[in-house]
């Protein structure tokens, strides 16, 4: 049997710390239930191996290159620390100083948290993805090497980490081996998350050390800041794809009208992830038919970044945060709407709404809404005519965590699906307690070398565990099923989740967001909106 990993050995100079084996991951339920039914996870190949770090456990989603000297090895070493001192400085992190000591302090290490953790159950109880593994390295690294006397004492005190290259990749690893749900606070019997702990330690490899994953920050924050989006949609591109989407809707429904674009003065503006125009645009297209047919006030903007509710600076960064969210803002006053509502996008409502709110004061400090609720009440006024028969197909619901759990929107979805999809049924568990998709915090977007294995194989195992066990006895591939996903990062999980299992041809699993669920009950159109057609999801 292996010697059991202790938070010692995240020094270890030899080797993978941790070898994954599918045979100890949870099981999945049937047709999934035999390990050749399950994808293998693929390792770096020998050239990747020479070039990055996977010391941790096989996979990499930092993509760290190994140093060449082992002067390179004490200057990552020396940046690592000076960023870890800067997280408690009040004047270099006055906005999240308090909570980070809190939870640097106030842990009681009663372990409670672990079974809430869906990628440690997931792995088969994998001690290095315990959620207080990483919390912990960092208190103790922070204990022997910043606290004065710390190297002196530290041993006496529990903090025994030898602080090495080794230490700092698998830790800059390990802070992605977290989605940030939040579900380890939702049990904590004082209320302390690890989450947060683990965005403190990515903004120590970002700020500090220039370390980020290329999708979160090249591709990501420093493209949406120089173009407009994260998907490289530029202004006048985003013009066009609403043209496009005008022709599609007036194809789909007959109904022919022009999209509100900066429209000054309207009540709201609303703003989408942008990946919903080249992904899944009958999303926003979707929206525009339910707010033109209830007669809603509102706008879109093509000014730069007014059209992406997307900030991906809230998963690693302070700055890149703080830049986009202002942004957003800035378009809002200057188009004089009364709020932001923002589209099915998770990480924007938890960003634009919950984060931002320690950054927005005075007159940008503008009120911004859920998309949920605002459909929720669009459908309970009466304003639309819906008929349930239309959706007669299974439809389970998956909540986004920072939707739900973050910020307590639970019922609204739920209400409209109650009138709108008569073969509606929860996942268990549901609402607070659900799972994540596995691909909160950046996950969805991050495609490099091996990572999507773990991201779908372990990350999303709870999540593609949920859905199957919600369709069972359906899961006949001839019968159609939806999972209402309204967040566009866990539909773009969903959909890595559902072709990593080959689960829509042998099971009939599709996803979508609500607002088409809505549109497909509307008895104005004589066609279907939803297409359960694999090639068109």
């Amino acid at each position: 049997m292996p010697k059991p990993i202790t938070l010692r050995d995240i020094g270890n100079t030899d080797g993978q710390l941790v070898r994954l084996d599918p045979a100890e991951f949870v099981p999945l339920p049937h047709p999934y239930d035999r390990p050749d039914a399950q994808p293998p996870l693929r390792s770096l190949t020998e050239s990747q191996r020479q070039r990055l770090d996977d010391s941790l456990d096989g996979f990499t989603a930092l993509r760290l290159p190994r140093p060449q000297s082992r002067q390179e090895e004490e200057k990552l070493v020396r940046s690592f620390l000076a960023g870890v001192r800067r997280l408690l400085s009040r004047d270099d992190n006055w906005t999240f100083l308090g909570p980070l000591m809190l939870r640097l302090d106030y842990c009681a290490k009663c372990q409670t948290c672990a079974e809430a953790c869906p990628i440690f159950v997931a792995s088969g109880r994998k001690e290095i993805y315990r959620p207080t593994f990483r919390s912990e390295l960092l208190r103790r690294i922070i204990k022997k090497y910043v606290m004065p006397g710390g190297r002196i004492w530290g041993a006496f005190q529990g903090a025994d980490i030898d602080l090495n290259w080794h230490t700092v990749a698998r830790l800059g690893e390990l802070a992605y081996r977290c989605t940030l749900c939040r579900r380890c606070a939702q049990v904590c019997p004082i209320g302390i998350g690890n989450a947060l702990l683990t965005r403190e330690i990515r903004k120590v490899f970002s700020q500090e050390m220039g370390l980020a994953p290329v999708e979160l920050h090249k591709l990501g924050t420093v493209q949406q800041l120089k173009t407009g989006s994260s998907t490289g949609m530029t202004p006048a591109a985003l013009l066009d794809s609403i043209e496009l989407m005008e022709e599609e809707v007036e194809e789909k429904t007959g109904m022919k009208f022009d999209w509100p674009v900066d429209r000054e003065g309207a009540d709201l503006l609303l703003i989408h992830n942008a990946g919903e125009f080249l992904s899944w645009p009958e999303n926003p297209e979707a929206f525009a038919i339910i707010l033109e047919k209830a007669g809603i006030s509102y706008t879109l903007s093509s000014e730069l970044m007014g059209y992406d509710a997307v900030n991906y600076g809230v998963w690693y960064d302070d700055v890149q945060f703080a830049r986009i969210a202002r942004k957003h803002a800035e378009v809002a006053r200057k188009l004089r709407v009364k709020k932001i509502v923002i589209g099915e996008c998770g990480h924007a409502h938890k960003a634009l709404t919950v984060v931002a709110d320690r950054l927005l004061a005075g007159e940008m400090n503008i009120p911004r809404e859920s998309c949920l609720t605002l459909l929720d009440h669009i459908v309970s006024s009466g304003r639309l005519k819906l008929d349930p028969r239309r959706n007669d197909f299974p439809v389970t619901l998956h909540d986004p965590c920072n939707i739900v759990r973050l910020m307590g929107i639970v019922e609204p979805q739920r209400r409209i699906l109650r009138k709108i999809a008569p073969r509606f049924r929860e996942m268990s568990p549901n609402g607070v307690q659900n799972y994540c998709c596995g691909g909160g915090s950046g996950f969805a977007i991050m495609d490099g070398v091996n990572f999507p294995d773990w991201r779908s194989g372990v990350a999303g195992r709870m999540k593609f565990k949920q859905i199957l066990e919600a369709f069972a006895g359906e899961l006949d591939p001839s019968i159609p099923k939806y999972v209402c996903a309204p967040c566009s990062n866990c539909k773009g999980q969903l959909r890595g989740l559902l072709d990593y299992f080959d689960a829509t041809r042998k099971c009939g699993i599709y996803y979508g967001g609500l607002a088409e669920l809505i549109v497909n009950a509307m008895t104005d159109f004589e066609k279907p909106f939803i297409s359960f057609d694999a090639d068109q999801l």
